[in-house]
């Protein structure tokens, strides 16, 4: 077996990414969300 011990690891760079991710996903969603009313708006 092995010696692991639950919540002992280091999450940091874990945490790091997700945010970094749920950010990306933020912008994503707002631009996508612009493009769709600048279409509809301008009737594209």
């Amino acid at each position: 077996m092995s010696d692991y011990k639950h919540g002992e690891m280091d999450i940091e760079e874990q945490e790091k990414t997700y945010a970094g991710f749920l950010t990306g996903a933020k912008w994503l969603t707002g631009i996508s969300i612009a493009i769709l009313v600048f279409l509809a708006v301008f009737n594209s």
